[in-house]
């Protein structure tokens, strides 16, 4: 088993192809409608936050449809399910059109997407490439015996970027659990669609990654696709528009504004500065420098915070030096308040272990922490289809200081997002998106997460409001806690794994 281990290897990055971002795009139907609107507000970029999932699958689409020179992907999981289907074939019919497509997926989660991928990258126009790529394809966990140290590095990142013209970027990665299509959804998600001189920044960070040393032509890993193949990705995404589960999605593009907003410039975009924050891509490798870490800089950002400070993140593990960092800022004043996943909505047990032994940390140095309740009743009906599932995990990774500026991106508050994982995301210098984060977490954040505090006793209590004013119920158990999760969390926090979380 070892000797077959040691028998894959990674093939040479000698000869792969060159190339980089399409500049000379102002005259596409984007850049006709983008252009006008980005010259009358010279410095900023246009901003418009992507909260409902629907409208966020929908706005992928209409930049696929939109490209008419070039689209440059970026995804750390992309689902072979329904959603990522049809935005596969919309990246097939976009380079059916001429539009040249590269595609980056970090090489973690695509296990069962070899033939899709390998079918797409036959297209004269797509070349699909692979960040951290196993060399064995189906007992993946043979390379961990030998090459651990890379491949516990994954690209995080997310981006989606039309003719260098607009981009999508946030916390959402490709998958029908992603895109729910549902109203009065608080944090499961967010995006920012951008345009404007931001866009240009992504798109050469794009190409940063596409040249890094992490990133493999799909063709050197995984076999050739059969002659024909093509036709056939267009006949299951025909297959998947005809089920009955997709008419919602489809609804949702009918009904879309985007395509043809974005083509007149029509988006109701708010203008403001906004600051590409980005890992070096050799973090993939180890080999970053820590003034280049997304975390170090994003410290920067949120340490200037004067009176208060919102985080929203599913997977908080604050560890002792974050505890630290977060009580320094309770101490000089700011209001500092985090909502994460509780144990009954997380999807990740060992992630809340890791953030459970600080809680009584946090709330003894005057940090509001609340947990996210799993969605049930209020969960569409389309997504429960989808998914198979009732509960809805927070998913959205959010940050935002003094009801002026905002981070919204891929870093989750662990350490894998700091140390191990590349990450990407906007800080935007915006009131009317950071005071709305504030303002949900005043208004409903209570209604939908437990407050979480130390009782008469000093004991936990998971606080849940009434139906009347002022009326509260507290309980002493956490939540969704059996035995022998109870039993497991315990273990898994005495354990020495908070650097791998």
């Amino acid at each position: 088993m070892v000797a077959l281990a040691i028998s894959a290897r990674l093939p040479s990055l000698d000869g792969r192809s060159q190339s980089t971002r399409l500049v000379d795009t102002a005259d596409t139907l984007l850049g006709r409608g983008i252009q006008p609107f980005a010259r009358a507000h010279p410095g900023v970029s246009g901003v418009l936050p992507l909260a409902r999932g629907d409208d966020a699958f929908a706005a992928r689409v209409a930049l696929a449809e939109g490209a008419q020179r070039s689209l440059d992907v970026q995804y750390y999981i992309w689902r072979g399910d329904m959603s990522g289907t049809l935005l596969l074939e919309a990246l097939h019919r976009a380079a059916d059109r001429g539009v040249r497509v590269r595609l980056l997926l970090d090489d973690n989660n695509t296990a069962g997407l070899d033939p899709l991928l390998a079918t797409l990258d036959t297209h004269p126009l797509i070349e699909v490439r692979l960040f951290n790529p196993f060399p064995h394809r189906n007992w993946r966990w043979l390379d961990y015996l030998t090459d651990f140290a890379r491949l516990n590095r994954r690209m995080h990142n997310k981006s989606f970027t039309a003719d260098n013209q607009a981009t999508i970027m946030g916390g959402r990665n490709v998958g029908d659990e992603y895109f729910d299509a549902g109203d009065g959804v608080l944090f499961v998600d967010l995006d920012l669609l951008a345009v404007g001189p931001i866009v240009d920044e992504v798109s050469l960070d794009f190409d940063l990654y596409w040249a890094s040393g992490s990133s493999y032509p799909l063709h050197g890993i995984v076999p050739a696709a059969p002659p024909g193949a093509l036709e056939a990705l267009a006949t299951a995404a025909s297959v998947v528009e005809r089920d009955p589960a997709a008419r919602a999605y489809l609804r949702a593009l009918d009904d879309s504004p985007y395509l043809q907003a974005l083509a007149s410039g029509d988006l109701g975009l708010e203008w403001v500065p906004v600051e590409l924050l980005s890992d070096d891509p050799a973090k993939g490798l180890g080999l970053a420098a820590r003034e280049s870490l997304l975390s170090e800089r994003l410290q920067q950002v949120i340490g200037v915070s004067d009176a208060e400070l919102q985080i929203v993140s599913p997977y908080f593990v604050p560890t002792a030096f974050g505890v630290e960092y977060l009580a320094g800022l309770a101490r000089e004043g700011v209001k500092v308040t985090v909502l994460t996943n509780s144990l009954a909505a997380t999807d990740v047990t060992a992630v809340h272990a890791g953030y459970a032994k600080r809680r009584k940390p946090l709330l003894d140095a005057g940090i509001t922490l609340y947990e996210m309740k799993p969605e049930t009743a209020d969960v569409p009906a389309v997504r429960r289809k989808l998914t198979g599932s009732s509960a809805s995990s927070l998913h959205a990774k959010v940050f935002a200081a003094d009801r002026r500026r905002a981070f919204i991106g891929s870093f989750n508050f662990d350490p894998r997002s700091a140390n191990l994982n590349t990450e990407m995301g906007l800080v935007v210098e915006s009131t009317a998106i950071a005071s709305g984060i504030a303002n949900r977490f005043e208004e409903l954040v209570p209604d939908s997460a437990w407050l979480v505090r130390r009782g008469p006793d000093g004991k936990l209590e998971w606080v849940e409001r009434g139906e009347l004013p002022g009326e509260e119920h507290a309980l002493q158990q956490e939540p969704g806690n059996g035995f022998w999760l109870n039993t497991a969390v315990r273990v898994m926090e005495a354990l020495p794994i908070e650097w791998l979380l």
